[in-house]
């Protein structure tokens, strides 16, 4: 019998999504982009209208932002910061500084998310547009925007997908995805999440042409 919603966490994973796994999936990122040339960079990443270097960038816009929605605790509206432009992305990484640097920032910008999920306690909650949120959820979101973008960039890197750090996906799945549908359940926790952020196409399930998660605490 296939799992249902309300069984998803416990059929996935029993563990809850941590600060190391921001640090390390931060770092797995880092750690590619580092070994890649510059001119690369200039690729469209996978399935993304965005270049390789704007999509690393814009993992580094999210952490930062879910960082400082921990830190803040805003409860109706993300934190009220803009680009230069107004623009809603305020996160650029000087390209003078290259991919070493790139892989600095994203780091870094992991390591924030990292600290302010482990400071506050499981009871504050801040907003997101997809669910009023746990520091554990913000955790699970900045997972996945490292790994999903990290794929699309790697996948612009070198024309090929990369594997996923082990055990995160299932981990990301559990929180994030509780409507996930039970063929899903069947497949690899890193084809289900690639397939449930609208990635691919497989046996069974169309690729997704609109989706979201969902942030909420349950």
């Amino acid at each position: 019998m296939s799992a249902q919603p309300e069984d998803l966490a416990t059929t996935l994973a029993p563990g809850p999504v941590t600060p190391d796994d921001v640090r390390a999936a931060s770092r797995w990122l880092a750690d590619g982009v580092a070994r890649h040339p510059d001119a690369a960079f200039d690729a469209q990443a996978g399935p993304v209208r965005w270049s390789c270097w704007a999509t690393a960038e814009h993992v580094v816009d999210d952490l930062l932002a879910y960082a400082l929605q921990v830190a803040g605790l805003p409860l109706l509206d993300y934190l009220p910061l803009a680009g230069p432009k107004g623009e809603d992305e305020i996160a650029h990484v000087k390209r003078e500084a290259g991919p070493a640097g790139l892989a600095e920032v994203i780091v870094a910008g992991g390591e924030l998310l990292a600290a302010q999920v482990a400071a506050r306690p499981p009871t504050a909650r801040a907003y997101h547009p997809y669910g009023l949120s746990d520091p554990e959820g913000f955790a699970a979101m900045g997972v996945v925007e490292i790994l999903v973008h990290g794929r699309d960039v790697f996948q612009g890197l070198t024309g090929t997908s990369a594997t996923l750090p082990e055990g995160m996906s299932a981990r990301v799945l559990a929180r994030l995805f509780p409507d996930l549908p039970p063929t899903a359940l069947d497949l690899a926790p890193d084809d289900a999440l690639v397939w449930a952020t609208g990635r691919s196409d497989l046996p069974g399930l169309p690729r997704r042409t609109r989706w979201r998660w969902d942030a909420s605490v349950r």
